[in-house]
């Protein structure tokens, strides 16, 4: 049967990569033989998106992936660390809501990116420390309690914010675009890319090298055993929670920038949190990777080399991705069977 299925599969494989190279005539973007730039601007969009996938996800796999808590609120924090940027900016350029890209420094962008990722990283520990270390283990009461947080958050930022879509002006900058492979390209977009690259590292850095890093994956093997070695585990616990919690801001700033902020987006941001943990494997930041790759480039190139009257049904490939994956693997790519 798996014989069947890895058949199968690569079979599937080949016949999309053929309906890119030869045969999506009648798309949004005309097939790779026909037009090669097209596909190198969907490639590099696949690749931009799974960019900031990864930035929202790596703090989910770090709670949910590594402390196996199981954190339904993290796409709130996406959401309030977007908002809370935005208020500091506008209150930084002294202006309102619509604020001209060159009239916005660096410092007027990273300095608000900053505070909101520190608030959201401090809301985060306190709701770990106060609510969910006392049912640490009990993923259904876990569940329940992040689940209440993530509505009261939206409600209160409903109240607070508004239910307008707004959106958080880039610095002049990088509100630009490039030439890359004979294509103008955002800056922007390109940022994002090297932002997760860089974060991609240092939380590689931080859990591989350090003894920080060392206890949490200590800890969530064998938790027993790291406390009768004198080990405080739960301030380590305390301090993943807050680089998890402060890592979704990030991401809600960038996304914030890169898209919009409103109602709904924090449902959005965790589905696709949860999509990349599933497909990459719990607690494997390799896994995490992964995952948003495949997540970007599905969401980069099913709504671009689907037929014109059918790139509305391109959100189905995503849940066809995450049948395939926990139908071979339901485990995910790079995770481990319990």
């Amino acid at each position: 049967m798996q014989w069947v299925a890895l058949v199968g599969g690569w079979t599937v494989a080949a016949v999309l990569v053929a309906w890119v190279l030869v045969f999506a005539n009648g798309t949004p973007a005309e097939p790779l033989l026909s037009e090669p730039r097209d596909f190198v601007k969907v490639l590099l969009n696949a690749l931009t998106i799974s960019g900031l996938y990864f930035i929202v996800a790596s703090g989910f796999t770090l709670i949910f992936g590594l402390m196996r808590v199981v954190n339904l609120a993290h796409g709130s924090f996406f959401l309030l660390g977007g908002y809370l940027a935005l208020e500091f900016q506008k209150t930084m350029v002294g202006k309102s809501r619509n604020i001209l890209s060159d009239e916005v420094s660096v410092f007027a962008w990273v300095l608000p990116l900053v505070l909101a990722a520190l608030i959201a990283g401090l809301i985060g520990l306190t709701m770990q420390q106060v609510f969910l270390r006392r049912f640490q283990g009990q993923d259904m009461r876990e569940t329940l309690i992040t689940i209440a947080i993530s509505v009261i958050l939206a409600d209160l930022m409903v109240a607070w914010f508004g239910g307008t879509a707004v959106d958080i002006s880039w610095p002049g900058l990088l509100d630009n675009a490039i030439t890359v492979f004979d294509i103008r390209y955002s800056v922007t977009r390109l940022f994002m890319l090297g932002v997760a690259i860089v974060v991609g590292v240092a939380l590689w850095a931080w859990l591989q090298k350090t003894r920080t890093g060392m206890v949490i994956r200590a800890g969530v093997d064998d938790n027993s055993m790291v406390q009768a070695l004198g080990i405080n585990v739960q301030l380590v616990f305390a301090l993943a929670f807050f680089v998890g919690s402060a890592l979704a801001a990030m991401g809600g700033v960038m996304g914030g920038s890169f898209a919009s902020l409103g109602a709904g987006v924090d449902g959005q941001w965790l589905l696709n949190s949860i999509i990349v943990v599933i497909v990459g494997g719990m607690g494997s930041l390799t896994g995490a990777l992964a995952g948003s790759l495949l997540l970007g480039t599905v969401t980069a190139f099913a709504p671009s080399y689907l037929p014109a009257n059918f790139t509305h049904y391109s959100i189905i490939f995503t849940f066809v991705l995450l049948a395939a994956v926990l139908a071979w693997r339901p485990y995910g790519l790079f995770g481990k069977p319990e």
